[in-house]
């Protein structure tokens, strides 16, 4: 099925003005407006986005808890492990809080969950072993909201848990020590469409203003938190979350700080997309780099993309890379293999207006693409 875009009409007086004050093509300035952007701040926000006005992180609901608990953990020297999502966005936002955590002397273990074998989110035989390798706070990202009976039995094996998350809430929330998510009813943080890794570079800004704050760390020994938006750029991009307000202001200087990594890990990933120019961008982010990381959690385990973002040995990043780009393949032909399968069982003349199929042999990592692709070629609910 073929299509066709139509610009919608905007209004000519608000168009006038975008022109005239932003000296930007009228439709450029339509476009913005059917963007449901009316306001000249929010045109001149969106267009040239701006990391001075980033909101202030301490507005997240239980951002304080958070915090003073992981004040107290680093004085206390204690373990802390981060836990994740498996997709893009959980294992860059794990990334990210590992090594800025580890910058600030914190010993930091991580868990990322087997796909098919553990499943969503936290789960009890992890937190157990993390409990008996001494571990004392729990950390989630990208996931944990839903978490209800987990979070239950890690209070009861001693563990605080902080859940960093920006899906929707449930009405069960778990009983954790912080809940994190600008989502939660009750939460004054003005922007709601963050990425976890979005959530998790927040906890990021207030702890590094809480420890100045109370003298933990100055001006000179502070981690440098720009270095991690390269992190932000590639989870936000890949999660398809909307590209407005602090999303917007990530991805732009997360793609400057990618293209002047210095991280071995992102420097052989960017080598095995073939990104030959050596520019990034949020195209390639999102068609070369993101599905490397992503397949590792697809079809294999999603501790081996963690591994290279995280590594600082060259040769490591290399073999790593290598091997991702590996996994990608194998993500691709099972891509293909299903896909196949899957239009050879369509009868493309049906009326029904969805399409539900079934093999017990698909690989579950990747029947996600394969019914989006089948979607978008027969526009009906797959």
């Amino acid at each position: 099925m073929s299509k066709r875009w139509n610009v919608t009409p905007a209004s000519a007086k608000l168009r006038a003005l975008f022109v005239n004050e932003l000296n930007i093509l009228p439709l450029t300035a339509q476009l913005l407006i059917n963007r449901g952007i009316d306001e000249l701040e929010d045109a001149q926000n969106f267009l040239r986005p701006d990391i001075t006005k980033l909101h202030d992180p301490m507005l997240m609901k239980d951002m304080d808890k958070a915090v003073e608990r992981l004040e107290r953990a680093i004085a206390e020297g204690e373990k802390v492990a981060v836990c994740g999502d498996y997709d893009v966005d959980g294992t860059t936002a794990t990334a990210l809080l590992k090594l800025f955590l580890t910058e600030l002397g914190l010993t930091v273990l991580t868990h990322i969950p087997e796909r098919i074998s553990e499943g969503y989110g936290l789960n009890n035989n992890a937190l157990k072993k993390l409990s008996e390798q001494g571990v004392k706070v729990v950390i989630t990202t990208d996931c944990g909201v839903s978490n209800y009976d987990e979070t239950k039995y890690a209070n009861s094996i001693g563990l605080d848990v902080i859940i960093t998350d920006h899906h929707e809430v449930p009405e069960n929330i778990p009983q954790a020590l912080a809940i994190v998510n600008p989502r939660q009813v009750g939460c004054a943080f003005p922007f709601k469409g963050l990425a976890g890794v979005g959530v998790a570079f927040n906890l990021a800004m207030a702890l590094r203003a809480h420890l100045k704050k109370t003298g933990h760390i100055n001006e000179a020994t502070q981690p440098n938190l720009k270095k991690y938006l390269d992190f932000v750029s590639i989870g936000t991009v890949a999660d398809m979350v909307p590209l407005v307000d602090e999303n917007r202001i990530f991805v732009k200087y997360g793609i400057e700080q990618l293209n002047n990594t210095e991280r071995p890990g992102i420097k052989a990933l960017i080598d095995v997309s073939l990104i030959r120019d050596g520019l990034v961008t949020s195209e390639k982010i999102s068609y070369q780099i993101a599905p490397r990381i992503n397949a590792a959690g697809r079809v294999s385990r999603a501790d081996i993309a963690l591994d290279l973002l995280t590594t600082t040995d060259k040769a490591r990043a290399t073999e790593l890379a290598s091997q991702l780009d590996n996994i990608n393949s194998e993500r691709r032909f099972l891509e293909a293999d299903i896909t196949e399968e899957a239009l050879a069982m369509i009868d493309p003349d049906s009326t029904d207006k969805g399409i539900v199929l079934y093999s017990e042999n698909w690989h579950p990592g990747v029947i996600g693409i394969v019914a989006s692709k089948i979607s978008g070629r027969f526009t009906k609910p797959t």
